[in-house]
């Protein structure tokens, strides 16, 4: 079956990569997957709508059938209960939230269900079963639409969680969460959806739990996830400009966490600042600033800091938020601040010619 139009590749770099959308590259792995294995489900509220889910599942219903490729009733926790008996007994389930703050209500059958499975039986069965969720900002989302509950699902033992930043690690990330013999929590900003990069055609996987060194330098230490990479990767770059070379790591996965990388690039540096796209208080910012002073103490040459969401709720309006979200600028400024260097960040605002709460074209790559 050929592509639909909207999901076909973009540039063609030889037969064995393109330039495509995070969305795109989404579509790519579920289709390798189901290609491979025809254990390989895919349901959830809205996959088999026009839109897809963002477009991250056109055409798959067409390719493999309503037996595989199908809608389900709202009601969270049952769904999630079906993939797990399911992967019980030899399926490998995609579930798709088409928001996180969904998810909620599937956090009994993920907690003590899903998660505890392994151990309950002397790690003789595991569940494989990837669960989807799309996270972030932005469009006037508000307080039950718009959270970052990473650290939720990675406090709890028995499960892997997964925040990919780019198209091919979207890609690579979810290939490894379908095929990996338990639970894994796949989490995608909605801003990343249009993001473009090169990914490879076929079955690329991506291993969980290894972060991602994005940029090199040896004078701080950031550490990012998901779409906070991308506001990173705008502040490390214009501050290059000005001497200052961050060492910049990409998380990719929040449990496992890749601490020998992490630990790595501070011991070199003796600074860490960390980002979030979650709430300071309780986040995985926090966890890493912990272990990272634990173990990097006699390197560190400065107290380590964060940058994360203020602890409330974000607003409806966007008058309201327009101060709520960590961007480039306020990394920039903090580098600066911990390297006691005076640096120019005011120009990275006006390169955004966009409201602060829609997604403008200034990070959609290639990077």
């Amino acid at each position: 079956m050929s592509r639909p139009s909207s999901m076909r590749r973009c540039v063609v770099w030889g037969a064995d990569m393109a330039v495509i959308t995070f969305a795109q590259a989404i579509n790519d792995a579920l289709t390798e997957a189901m290609t491979q294995d025809e254990n390989v489900l895919c349901y959830g509220l809205g996959v088999p709508d026009p839109k897809g889910v963002f477009g991250t599942t056109l055409g798959l219903q067409e390719r493999f059938g309503p037996e595989r490729v199908f809608d389900m009733p709202t009601s969270e926790n049952a769904m999630t209960g079906i993939g797990i008996g399911a992967a019980l007994y030899g399926m490998r389930p995609v579930i798709t939230h088409q928001r996180l703050d969904f998810a909620l209500l599937s956090m009994d059958q993920l907690v003590n269900n899903a998660a505890k499975w392994r151990f309950m039986f002397g790690g003789q069965r595991g569940v494989p079963l990837t669960v989807r969720m799309i996270l972030g900002r932005g469009w006037g989302q508000g307080p039950t639409h718009s959270q970052n509950l990473q650290a939720w699902f990675a406090h709890i033992p028995g499960l892997k969680v997964v925040m990919p930043s780019t198209a091919e690690d979207a890609k690579g990330l979810l290939l490894s969460s379908i095929f990996d013999p338990d639970p894994v929590i796949f989490l995608e900003h909605r801003w990343l959806h249009n993001l473009r990069g090169d990914v490879q055609h076929g079955d690329v996987r991506v291993e969980l739990g290894k972060a991602n060194r994005i940029r090199e330098g040896d004078d701080i230490t950031v550490v990012a996830m998901s779409y906070m990479t991308i506001e990173a990767l705008h502040a490390v770059d214009h501050l290059q400009s000005q001497g200052i070379h961050s060492d910049l790591i990409d998380l990719r996965s929040l449990r496992p966490i890749d601490w020998n990388a992490i630990e790595a690039s501070v011991r070199r540096t003796g600074r860490l600042l960390v980002l979030d796209s979650a709430s300071l208080t309780g986040s995985i910012s926090g966890e890493i600033v912990a272990r990272i002073t634990s173990t990097c103490w006699e390197a560190l040459q400065i107290a380590p800091r964060r940058l994360a969401m203020p602890d409330y709720p974000e607003a409806t309006s966007p008058a309201l938020t327009e101060q709520y979200h960590v961007r480039a600028e306020h990394i920039a400024r903090d580098i600066g601040a911990m390297l006691a260097r005076s640096v120019e960040y005011v120009s990275l605002t006006n390169k955004r010619k966009y409201p602060h709460d829609v997604p403008g074209d200034w990070f959609a790559g290639p990077f």
